[in-house]
């Protein structure tokens, strides 16, 4: 079961020292804004990276809202990190951090993510080739069912060419937003 911590209580945690704030958003999203002691590390990074974490501290994962927390402190619990503290999992993520008047680091402009990118991108794609296969161009249909697949193999393993691919467009690169 995730443990969730308020981001008052993750505030006062960091500031006395006893954990480690991770952000696991892409990096985009990290450079567009972020929490002032939070470290970067994609949640795709996360398995290969949680060894070189510091021991000892409560490892806090934050995201934009929860949900790519809570699958971080499920990879943590399931890896086990030698010496590492407890995983906790900031409730609401930066919203939250936000909401409750906390400071933020980065531009206040709100972007696109990658993620709502290619969920525009692939959702408008699967239903053009639906209605195209409802048109009477059958092949359509598995084209829109090949897509699904797809976008089910990039949850499944947490790559997805599509989101490397518009992470190189200049208006998702960390240099074109600040």
């Amino acid at each position: 079961m995730t443990r969730s911590i308020t981001p008052q209580d993750a505030q006062r945690r960091l500031a006395t020292g006893e954990a480690l704030l991770i952000d696991v958003r892409e990096p985009a999203e990290f450079a567009a804004g972020h929490i002032p002691q939070a470290i970067s590390l994609p949640l795709g990074a996360l398995p290969q990276a949680l060894a070189g974490l510091p021991a000892g501290r409560t490892l806090i994962f934050q995201c934009q809202s929860g949900a790519r927390g809570e699958r971080a402190c499920a990879i943590a619990e399931e890896i086990g990190s030698d010496g590492a503290g407890l995983a906790a999992n900031l409730a609401g993520g930066i919203a939250a951090w936000r909401a409750a008047g906390l400071p933020v680091i980065g531009e206040s402009r709100a972007r696109l993510s990658i993620f709502r990118q290619v969920q525009m991108i692939v959702g408008g794609a699967v239903a053009l080739l639906v209605a195209a296969g409802f048109a009477g161009l059958t092949p359509a249909f598995a084209a829109a069912g090949l897509l699904g697949a797809m976008l089910a193999f990039a949850g499944a393993t947490g790559w997805c060419g599509l989101a490397l691919l518009l992470a190189r467009l200049p208006w998702n690169r960390p240099s074109a937003m600040g």
